[in-house]
């Protein structure tokens, strides 16, 4: 056994806190009207397609493939919203199977709003930072969420997940 945390239980990790807010959502919709202001969405909902839209152009980025612009991203309904998640975890599960893939390849980004120094990376990288992006969204959610009275018992700490032994 590897000492490190592999990629592919940490998509595991991923996948269960997407779980957690779509069934959270599902049983709380009126939440997805709440201001919000993070990274400046104007709603939950918006913040909440962020997170699942920025974890599809990542691994779009990362396999290659065209990357889906902003503008072209549903903005409801969550199951919708849900759907980019779903993409983006089996663009990522098919990099991890294939023995072929480069984590050490290197990719430049045409990114704007990146520094130039964070514009090449390497897959290795960029599939980390995807993973871990979304976690530091959920945990602002989660204190947003706390902060309006509406605490969502999220539970987001690798020690709490099921996913790694």
């Amino acid at each position: 056994m590897s000492v490190g945390v592999s990629f592919a239980e940490l998509l595991d990790w991923d996948e269960e806190s997407a779980a957690f807010w779509k069934k959270h959502f599902d049983e709380h919709p009126a939440q997805l009207e709440l201001p919000c202001g993070i990274g400046g969405a104007p709603t939950v909902q918006a913040f909440v397609r962020h997170i699942w839209a920025a974890e599809l152009r990542w691994a779009q980025r990362i396999a290659n493939l065209p990357v889906t612009e902003p503008k072209d991203f549903p903005s409801g309904p969550l199951d919708a919203l849900f759907a980019l998640h779903t993409e983006a975890m089996e663009i990522c599960r098919g990099l991890i199977a294939d023995p072929n893939c480069d984590w050490n390849q290197t990719l430049t980004l045409n990114v704007e709003w990146l520094p130039p120094h964070a514009r090449t990376s390497t897959h290795r990288k960029l599939m980390a930072h995807m993973l871990f992006h979304g976690h530091r969204h959920w945990a602002q959610l989660a204190t947003l969420l706390r902060n309006a009275g509406q605490a969502a018992d999220f539970r987001g700490d690798m020690i709490f997940s099921y996913s790694l032994p």
